[in-house]
């Protein structure tokens, strides 16, 4: 994805909200002996809908998840999001609803704690906790498009309303009647279908309506949208958003098998920024009112242009001038965390998996300890990493330099990371 796209993205979308589907019976795994219902098993420390609502954390504009338990599991659900959303402070509301017997009630129950004014909604499984920003962005982006063109144009009931990940289907499909074959698909035009969906709030809600109605029973959202005769765009989904089904997909989850074909890797970030008439300063996402004024294209966050080109670093990629150059107007007063969320895209893109980052902010003026955890916080939010992973220090120079004489700031950033070997 292009930064045209993610500032496009950012001044086009009408409050979007994800539900993330924790409300599963987890019926195969618990037949294989596994006592926990997947939705809860942990990974890298944290159980799995958590891992969707990190990403989502990620997403410039969207503006909160609902996650959906299990009736007889809501009370362990709640705890677990309060627990969560204290260590790690997301940035956006966490809220929480019971589910019920089928997944489209789940659903419907889901919509039903998302805030009125939200007009655009994503649907999650929790089981498929590898999902990537850039797929969730690319699915957003697609439906504002769609639906912007809706409103300019005369389409009627063939406008595109819901957009979903599909991969290309490898295996020969046969369909079979009492065991015996009846036809040969044509897998050219069949689709593996993935969540996140993203849909027009008010048709999926009506979708919803029929299908309780009328007793439906689907197996995805789309499958509702489709019979009321309602657009549905596919566009290609990512091979490694996997869902976690049988009890041999447990093994994707085990650190072991990503870490014995990654390399480890250092990329470190340096950038400074001189006071004087022009933005407000703002270090790690976090204002400063009161302090001097930075004078930059951007918004001037030097900490995070540290941090992306650490992370550029680790890819052997430059920095972020190369990718987001002063002389181009597009990029004039841009929130530095919508670069940062563009160069971990790319990141993660090429297999690069974060492990820890170590920041320091170098000023005689404005005080940065008083803010130093907030920083924090909002930094590992992010980068989707939890609080433990990540390190704030500030110093000063003892009155030496322009940072001394109090004509500037200067920020350093030390990414470590492990890198796939199959990566480019």
């Amino acid at each position: 994805m292009t930064p045209t796209s993610v500032l496009s993205m950012k001044s086009s979308l009408r409050r979007p909200w994800a539900v993330v589907l924790a409300a599963g019976q987890s019926s195969r795994l618990e037949r294989a002996g596994v006592g926990t219902r997947k939705q809860f098993l942990l990974w890298r420390g944290v159980p799995l809908f958590w891992h969707g609502v990190r990403v989502f954390a990620q997403i410039p504009d969207l503006y909160g998840v609902v996650v959906v338990f299990p009736a007889e599991e809501l009370a362990v659900g709640e705890e677990w999001v309060r627990r969560l959303v204290d260590a790690e402070r997301p940035g956006i509301p966490v809220l929480t609803a019971q589910g019920g017997a089928l997944r489209q009630d789940s659903v419907r129950l889901g919509l039903a704690a998302v805030p009125r004014e939200s007009e655009v909604v994503l649907i999650h499984d929790a089981a498929r906790p590898f999902v990537r920003p850039a797929l969730v962005t690319a699915l957003v982006t697609t439906l504002v498009a769609a639906l912007r063109e809706k409103e300019s144009s005369d389409v009627g009931d063939e406008a595109v309303v819901g957009v979903i990940p599909g991969l290309p289907v490898t295996d020969t499909v046969k369909q079979v009647s009492q065991g015996r074959v009846s036809a040969t698909l044509d897998r050219a035009v069949l689709r593996a279908v993935q969540t996140p969906q993203v849909f027009d709030r008010a048709v999926l809600e009506e979708a919803h309506r029929r299908c309780l109605q009328e007793q439906w029973t689907v197996t995805d959202d789309a499958s509702l949208v489709e019979r009321l005769g309602r657009g549905v765009r596919v566009i290609p989904g990512d091979p490694d958003n996997i869902k976690i089904t049988n009890p041999d997909d447990l093994n994707l989850l085990k650190e072991s098998v990503e870490m014995s074909t990654s390399i480890p890797c250092v990329g470190f970030g340096y950038d400074v920024h001189r006071f004087g008439p022009g933005r407000p300063l703002k270090l790690g996402g976090v204002p400063f009112p009161g302090a001097p004024e930075i004078i930059a294209h951007s918004d001037g966050d030097v900490l995070l242009h540290a941090l992306a080109d650490a992370l550029l670093g680790c890819l052997g990629k430059g920095d972020i001038g190369e990718l987001f150059p002063d002389s181009d107007a597009r990029f004039e007063g841009i929130d530095s965390a919508v670069l940062v969320s563009e160069v971990l895209e790319l990141a993660q893109g090429e297999g690069l998996v974060l492990t820890h980052v170590d920041l320091t902010v170098v000023a005689q003026v404005p005080k940065v300890a008083p803010r130093r955890e907030e920083i924090r916080r909002n930094v590992a939010r992010l980068l989707g990493l939890d609080y433990s992973r990540v390190g704030v220090k500030a110093s000063t120079e003892e009155g030496l330099g322009f940072t001394g004489a109090k004509q500037g700031i200067k920020a350093m950033a030390v990414v470590t990371a492990m890198r796939r070997l199959d990566s480019k």
